[in-house]
């Protein structure tokens, strides 16, 4: 058993592969960052929880608020625009990677690929 309780203090917290047994990635957190990024071999599932969030999907901006869930193909682009201070969702990767292999599933790319402006 594995059981994690929420620390609203730091961003959120993960269970998968590096520290357990399960085939697929979960956490959550209490922001969105706006760091764009793809992922080669996952898919990203967001499910809100509460509050609202703006997400942008390579050039279209989706607004995300309690009950929605978001699936991310691998190869479409993506980063968090903004979050309210309530805002809460559950993660989901599949197929999970640890270490190494992580950290090279998640590819930078430019502002530019997504439609926005080069500063923030």
């Amino acid at each position: 058993m594995r059981i994690a309780h929420a620390d609203f203090a730091d961003k959120g917290w993960y269970v998968g592969p590096w520290n357990s047994d399960l085939a697929v990635a979960v956490g959550y957190a209490n922001m969105g960052i706006d760091e764009p990024h793809v992922h080669t071999h996952i898919t990203e599932i967001y499910l809100v929880a509460r509050g609202m969030a703006e997400i942008r999907v390579e050039t279209q901006t989706i607004t995300l608020n309690p009950g929605d869930m978001l699936a991310l193909e691998p190869g479409e682009a993506h980063t968090f625009l903004h979050s309210s201070p309530d805002y809460f969702h559950f993660v989901i990767h599949t197929p999970a990677f640890s270490g190494e292999a992580a950290r090279q599933e998640k590819q930078p790319v430019t502002r530019a690929r997504l439609g926005l402006p080069l500063n923030k």
